[in-house]
């Protein structure tokens, strides 16, 4: 099992930039691929960039790249998206999550069983 909670989010103005925060429990999450999805109102929630458990491959939306770096430190069995040059459509509930499987490259949220409670992250124009 893997509990995950993500912080750092809030208001910031078009430009900017947040570091988003997810702190996990449990021994396995060092063996499992994680992401960060986004939920927008009304809209799906999408995965913005996924890193392999390793650390040594990520993956990328295309309204992101250039802009978003997701890591990952396994010893603090943390995860991180640090988000710059921030825009409005930025504006979403972004949510941490990791993969069922160990040892599992996946980009489908569905292949995602564990997630966090969900972070606001508003960029003002």
């Amino acid at each position: 099992q893997v509990q995950l909670v993500e912080s750092g989010g809030g208001l910031v103005q078009a430009g900017g930039s947040l570091r988003l925060s997810c702190a996990a429990s449990g021994r396995t999450f060092s063996t499992k691929t994680m992401g960060w999805f986004r939920q927008a109102p009304g809209k799906e929630r999408d995965l913005v960039a996924a890193i392999i458990w390793s650390g040594g491959y990520t993956y990328y939306a295309d309204s992101v790249k250039g802009r978003f770096t997701i890591s990952r430190d396994n010893a603090k069995n943390t995860g991180y998206l640090q988000m710059n040059s921030l825009k409005p459509e930025d504006t979403a509930i972004y949510y941490c999550a990791a993969v069922k499987y160990d040892r599992t490259w996946s980009v489908r949220s569905a292949e995602y069983d564990y997630w966090g409670q969900g972070t606001q992250v508003t960029v003002s124009s």
